[in-house]
């Protein structure tokens, strides 16, 4: 569906838009209620849907005379319907206080909450937003989070975490801001600590109130509702794009249309990590004061596309499934993009990679070796899910550890670019463990001649322990062989197999 001008008449007498032309994204589905699994005779409100699209959080006001929600949440079953929604309890959840979820991580492990939760009586006090970590059983009490010059003079604020989880968006009120509350950023310094807020800019804040900031999968589509940007009621929702790393520089924003967006109160946007469906409240007609409401999404209302990763992580030696925090990095630079969990409750690591970029990924334990995987997706063009197991290697004598994220010219013993996070990562280990003696090991599929392979096997081989002794270790910790065709793992007759038999391993000899 193209964008269209769709007129709209002023209803001045009824408190809706003046007569303008609003450019509005034209849906073809219908707002579909979420029944009543999802809602309430009360007032049910800010959906947030993890990536996986499994799980939705709500906020719901059970008392209409009282100024007080509380989280509660519906799993989706085999069967595609969804559980009754139940209260999330404690500690989340405080009698007699506001609290809401405002984000959760792609692994399901990790939520942001609204206000401050007091650790010394477990109460609940404004001011700031805190983050909690999932734990078996349960949730552990949440963190505050530490934004550097907080400052809000507004009743309300909202908050959405990136999925990256380097990115805080908040809706606040400052003295120094554009108007009623705005969109601010901000960024990480450290676990539980966040910079200097820095304001999104004119484009998408005026002088009233804009709020509800939803920063889809892709780290770049920024959903948010607006009271200043003229659209159909009282708040509408509205899309625009980050055009580059500022976080001032964005896409004029686009009204969602007539399907989302009535003459009365439409906000807090929310959509999983393939961009099929967004949910967002709305108080049309339904079951109470306000329903959640979800729609298919268009192709031009969607985010970018982007990849779900998935799976569990692995003891290499006794194949047993171990707990383990999972790293996800750009190549060649490198740069940290983000971090995950394996689930304490099934062990299922999950990550979202945005297209348009290489990325290295691996689990990370005491006493392990990552085993790294990569992923390119410059050439991405829809949602994928991907299942892709990850494996730890015990740091033990004899025992072959594979360097996934090593690359070369084709054909040649010379060091691509984007192996050098991997090699960064092994003199990190041999710098740690000055003992450590290892052998470094080249090994081909059985393409070419038995005499080439070897001689190329060989001089791979060279050129890792030349660019580790390049960079400080001693070259009598090194030894360097090339094995050829002879010690594949795998069978040459596809061309998996030969992508697995063409690597270069390291193997512990003294420590």
């Amino acid at each position: 569906m193209k964008k269209v001008l769709i007129s709209v008449l002023a209803l001045a007498a009824s408190g809706m838009i003046s007569a303008q032309q609003i450019s509005a994204i034209q849906f073809d589905a219908d707002p579909e209620n979420m029944g009543e699994m999802i809602n309430s005779e009360f007032s049910d409100l800010s959906p947030h849907i993890t990536p996986d699209g499994k799980t939705l959080f709500i906020s719901r006001y059970p008392d209409p005379n009282v100024s007080k929600n509380n989280i509660w949440v519906s799993y989706l079953k085999a069967d595609g319907t969804w559980t009754k929604a139940t209260d999330i309890g404690k500690p989340l959840n405080v009698p007699g206080s506001s609290t809401s979820v405002q984000s959760i991580t792609p692994d399901g492990n990790t939520v942001l909450l609204s206000n401050i939760y007091q650790y010394f009586d477990g109460s609940v006090t404004g001011g700031g937003c805190s983050i909690s970590s999932r734990q078996r059983g349960g949730w552990a009490f949440p963190r505050h989070q530490q934004i550097e010059k907080y400052e809000n003079q507004n009743q309300y604020v909202n908050y959405c975490l990136s999925n990256s989880g380097k990115f805080l968006l908040m809706a606040v009120e400052k003295k120094k801001g554009l108007g009623e509350k705005d969109l601010w950023v901000s960024f990480k310094v450290k676990d539980n600590e966040w910079s200097k807020p820095v304001n999104l800019g004119p484009t998408i804040n005026t002088k009233a109130d804009e709020f509800g900031p939803f920063l889809a999968a892709d780290d770049k589509t920024l959903y948010f509702a607006s009271d200043g940007h003229a659209g159909y009621g009282d708040a509408d929702v509205w899309m625009t794009k980050r055009l580059d790393d500022t976080w001032t520089n964005w896409s004029t924003p686009v009204n969602m249309g007539d399907k989302i967006n009535t003459a009365g109160f439409d906000a807090y946007f929310s959509i999983d990590a393939s961009g099929e469906y967004a949910y967002f409240a709305s108080d049309k007609s339904g079951f109470g004061r306000s329903d959640i409401f979800r729609i298919k999404m268009p192709q031009e209302a969607k985010p970018d596309p982007v990849v779900l990763v998935y799976g569990k992580v692995f003891d290499k030696k006794t194949n047993e499934p171990i707990k383990a925090n999972i790293t996800y990095e750009l190549l060649p630079s490198g740069a940290e993009v983000g971090t995950a969990s394996t689930s304490p409750d099934d062990d299922v690591y999950k990550i979202v990679l945005p297209f348009g970029e290489k990325y290295g990924f691996m689990a990370t334990s005491d006493k392990y070796y990552s085993i790294t995987e990569n992923l390119d997706l410059t050439d991405l063009k829809a949602y994928q899910e991907i299942e892709r197991n990850l494996y730890l290697a015990p740091i033990e004598k004899e025992q072959a550890i594979r360097l996934n994220n090593i690359f070369f010219e084709f054909g040649k013993a010379t060091l691509k670019e984007e192996s050098y996070p991997e090699l960064k990562r092994l003199i990190k280990l041999l710098n740690d463990n000055p003992a450590i003696q290892i052998e470094l090991s080249g090994h081909t599929d059985n393409v070419g001649s038995d005499a080439d392979n070897m001689s190329l096997s060989q001089n791979r081989a060279d050129a890792v322990v030349a660019y580790l002794t390049e960079n400080g270790i001693k070259a009598n910790r090194l030894t360097a062989k090339g094995y050829g065709e002879t010690q594949p793992v795998a069978t040459n007759d596809t061309e998996e197999g030969k992508q697995l038999n063409r690597r270069v391993e390291f193997t512990v000899k003294n420590m």
